[in-house]
Formats: C-alpha cells, sequence, structure tokens
C-alpha cells in the first residue's frame, strides 16, 4: 500500500499546482476563475460527501481505491489532449476538476476506511503517522517536480505526469493481497437510513463534533488563503512556476517533519489536546506572507508555512486517529464521510469568495483573512472535551451507535 499510496500521491499533488497554473499561466484566468476553479476541484465532498460513505461501506474498499485511481487517470488525461487539440478552455477545466473531485471523494472515503483492516486498531496512530510521511515526502517531489514541468513543457502536459502517478497507484494497489471480507448487507438497505445513522453517531460525540466544526473553519479559511497564494507568489511576489513549486516543497518538508513527529506528539502532550495545540501554535504564522516581497521576507513567511504544515499533520494524524478509535468497524466509511461533508463542505465556498475576495480587495488581503480564519478555527476544540482529553479509550469510550432501520 506505500508505494502505491506514494505515487497516488505524487500524482495529486502535481495537479493540484499544475491545475491553477493551466488556468493561469495558459489561459490567462482571472482572480474570479481560479476561486471557482478551486470551487470545483472541492464541491465533490458537498455534492457526494454523504451518501459516499454509505456506499464505500456495503464495498470492498481495496476495489473502490482501484477503480476510482484509474478514472481520475483517465479524466486528467483529457487535459493534454484538449491542448493539442486547441480545445482546452476554461469551462473544460472546470468540467475536469469537478470530476477528479467527485472521484476522490470515493478515494478519500475508502482509503480511510481501509486502514484500520489494513493495520489494526492498536496502531492506528503509528499507521497515519506512516502514511502522511509518505504524503509529506510527495508534497515535497510533487511540486519540486511540477514546478520546473511547468517551466519547461507548460501546464497542461504537466498533468500528464500527474495521470501516470494516479494510473501506477491503482496498479499496485491491485496487487494489496490481504484478504478483505466484503460487508455482509442490511436486510432493506436503504441509503437514507444509512446516512442518518452515520450523522446520529458523529453528532452524539462531542469530540468528534468539535474536530468537524474546528476543520470546517480551517478548511474554508485554508482555501480561501490557497487561492490566492499562487496568484500572490505568481503576480506580485513575481517569483515564477520555480519558485513557487519550491515554496510548496517546502511546505511538504514541513509536514514530513510533522508526520515523523505526530505519534511523539500525540504521546506526549495527549491525542486530544494535540489537535487544538497544533492549530494555535502554527496558524498565526501565516500571516507573514501577506506582506512579504523578494528576500529575506518572502523566505521568512515561506519557514512559516511550512510550520503550519507541520502542525496541519500533527493535528491531522492525531483527529484520524481518534475519529477511527471511537467508530465501529460498520460505520467506518459513513463516519469518515459525514466528517468529510461537514469539514470540507465549506471549502467550494471558501474558493469562491477567495476569487471575490481577490477580485475585490487584492490577493494580500485575501491572505491575511484567510490567516485570521485559520487562526480561530482552533477554538472549536479548545472549547470541548479535547482540551485535557489524552486517549479517546482512556476517558471518552466510543458511544454505542443506534441501528436504524
Amino acid at each position: 500500500m506505500s508505494a502505491a499510496t506514494a505515487l497516488g500521491q505524487l500524482g495529486d499533488r502535481v495537479s493540484f499546482l499544475a491545475l491553477p497554473l493551466v488556468a493561469i499561466t495558459a489561459l490567462h484566468a482571472d482572480e474570479f476563475q481560479v476561486g471557482l476553479l478551486t470551487a470545483m476541484t472541492t464541491a465533490g465532498s458537498l455534492l457526494v460527501g454523504l451518501p459516499a460513505g454509505a456506499w464505500v461501506d456495503r464495498l470492498r474498499k481495496r476495489s473502490v481505491m482501484i477503480s476510482t485511481d484509474l478514472a481520475r487517470a483517465l479524466v486528467l488525461v483529457t487535459i493534454p489532449l484538449a491542448w493539442w487539440a486547441d480545445l482546452l478552455s476554461i469551462p473544460w477545466l472546470y468540467a475536469v476538476a469537478l470530476v477528479h473531485g467527485l472521484l476522490t471523494v470515493f478515494f478519500d472515503v475508502a482509503y480511510v476506511s481501509y486502514l484500520p483492516h489494513l493495520v489494526g486498531r492498536d496502531k492506528l496512530v503509528e499507521g497515519n503517522s506512516k502514511l502522511s510521511a509518505i504524503r509529506s515526502v510527495t508534497s515535497i517531489g510533487g511540486p519540486g517536480v511540477a514546478g520546473p514541468l511547468v517551466g519547461w513543457v507548460g501546464a497542461p502536459v504537466t498533468v500528464l505526469a500527474s495521470a501516470v502517478g494516479m494510473a501506477l497507484s491503482g496498479l499496485l494497489a491491485s496487487g494489496i493481497r490481504k484478504p478483505e471480507r466484503k460487508p455482509e448487507p442490511a436486510q432493506r438497505p436503504r441509503l437514507g437510513s444509512e446516512i442518518r445513522e452515520g450523522l446520529r453517531f458523529v453528532l452524539r460525540n462531542s469530540c468528534l463534533r468539535a474536530i468537524m466544526l474546528g476543520d470546517a473553519i480551517f478548511n474554508l479559511s485554508l482555501v480561501m488563503y490557497q487561492t490566492m497564494l499562487l496568484v500572490f507568489l505568481e503576480r506580485e511576489a513575481d517569483i515564477g512556476p520555480l519558485g513557487i513549486g519550491l515554496v510548496l516543497s517546502g511546505m511538504g518538508c514541513g509536514a514530513l517533519l510533522g508526520a515523523l513527529s505526530a505519534t511523539w506528539f500525540s504521546r506526549r502532550i495527549g491525542q486530544g489536546r494535540i489537535i487544538w495545540l497544533a492549530s494555535l501554535a502554527t496558524c498565526p504564522l501565516t500571516a507573514l506572507m501577506p506582506p512579504a516581497r523578494p528576500g529575506w521576507s518572502l523566505y521568512l513567511a515561506a519557514v512559516g508555512l511550512a510550520v503550519l504544515s507541520l502542525g496541519g499533520v500533527v493535528r491531522f494524524v492525531a483527529q484520524s486517529s481518534l475519529q477511527q478509535t471511537l467508530t465501529p468497524d460498520r460505520l467506518l466509511g459513513r463516519v469518515s464521510a459525514t466528517a468529510r461533508f461537514v469539514s470540507w463542505g465549506g471549502i467550494p465556498l471558501g474558493g469562491i469568495l477567495g476569487g471575490v475576495s481577490g477580485s475585490a480587495f487584492g490577493a494580500a488581503a485575501t491572505l491575511w483573512i484567510g490567516a485570521l480564519g485559520m487562526t480561530l478555527s482552533s477554538l472549536a476544540t479548545f472549547l470541548s472535551p479535547l482540551r485535557t482529553l489524552r486517549t479517546p479509550a482512556a476517558e471518552e469510550p466510543p458511544p454505542r451507535a443506534e441501528v436504524v432501520r
């Protein structure tokens, strides 16, 4: 699974940089169009976030991961093909981003739900840390590869590298041999009842509620920030695709350090407490970017983003492991999808708000707004039982889910 994860994440990180740069450099999109592209990329969580969990719970997770990886590769290939045929346009990019995002929802829900089966519940923190380390390495390598490629062959052709990575990921995942039992279907499976069961389980748990609310605020603010970050670096800081790739690779370095230290932080500080502390300690550093200009201030701002990534991964590992620990096997897909729906539901809005704010006030002002929102997101988890929680099993046992008939 490690090799498949590495290639899939590498492809994803390449496309994360290449898609908006296709719009900015090849199609000369304005700030609002870039924001709308970001919204299309993440709209899948809002459109199919809840039913995705119920559907994934009915299937073998590995099969879902393989099929969605291959489908995402096919969708991305259409961008260089359309470019070579002189057919590529902003609406085409929107369509690709939307379909790719829908498929990513199913992949991510299956991916998170498959981990407890693969490593066992007693090794979830270590398992999530290792997978986060792989994601972090690709966060370094992805922009590091994509930046020069965009400069040499252009952004549309660079997307082809992303498609190849995802296709190889799907092929390697098919080689995972650990047996996975097919979920037993309910006597009368009803999508609505299954969705409500997942929602009820999450909303009755105070820790999961706080995590979702904090994530929703953080993700909306982060996407506002990221939407204008590329515009700011390209047009105001004037550092070009290679420089942008280096900044994003620096964020990947911070994420790698976070993945390598996440287990230590969770054990030393507490799995619950590190969730709010990581955000509170690192999010304010994002305010270093808006006033930055080429030179030492930009270098310092890039370090701030790297520290943000470190804290983000530490928080992600802790809360993912806590969520998986509290959730029964049969509800893993639905709880993961519910958390994703609530936490990521505001991301399309964040993309649109980022584009509107960038058009009205400029990229730098939007970065200030995003930095403030990310910092305030830690209040949701601080003002909850997570403020003093060390280990969920000891202090807050999993609530018993009510079976909906």
